[in-house]
C-alpha cells in the first residue's frame, strides 16, 4: 500500500538563513503520509512509534516543490513498518528572479526514512 503528496515549501517553512527549510518540516510531512496510510489500511490514524533510519540528502529551500511518498513494507499484529521518500520536483530559482522556478528533469531525493507506526488492535477497523 502506497500514498503520495505534493507540497510547496513557502517562506513560512524556511527556518535558516538563505531560505533553507529545516529537516523537521520533512519529518512532519512523513508523519502526514504515515497517517494517511494508516487510515487507508486500518481506518484509524494510529501513532508513530519510532524511526530506525532517517537520512537528509540534499537541501530544501522556500519555493521548492516536494513529492513525499510512503509505503507500508510490512504488517505486524499492531505495527506497520513504512518506507518514506521525499523528492524535490521543482526547484526555486531566486538567482534569476524572486518568482522563477524550474521543473526538474530528474527528481532529487532530499530525504528518506524507515519508521514504524502502531494501530491498537481495538482501533483497527479494516482487515
Amino acid at each position: 500500500m502506497k500514498t503520495m503528496l505534493r507540497i510547496r515549501m513557502s517562506s513560512h517553512d524556511a527556518h535558516y538563513g538563505g531560505n533553507l527549510v529545516d529537516g523537521a518540516k520533512i519529518m512532519a510531512l512523513f508523519g502526514d503520509v504515515a497517517t494517511e496510510l494508516l487510515i487507508m489500511s486500518d481506518g484509524d490514524e494510529g501513532l508513530f512509534r519510532s524511526y530506525e533510519q532517517v537520512d537528509f540528502l540534499a537541501p530544501v529551500y522556500a519555493g521548492d516543490f516536494l513529492e513525499v511518498s510512503a509505503e507500508i513494507v510490512s504488517f505486524g499484529n499492531t505495527s506497520r513498518k513504512m518506507a518514506f521518500a521525499c523528492h524535490k520536483v521543482i526547484q526555486a530559482r531566486p538567482d534569476i528572479s524572486p518568482s522563477a522556478a524550474d521543473v526538474l528533469e530528474e527528481k532529487i531525493l532530499v530525504a528518506s526514512a524507515v519508521g514504524t507506526c502502531v494501530v491498537l488492535k481495538e482501533c483497527q477497523r479494516k482487515s
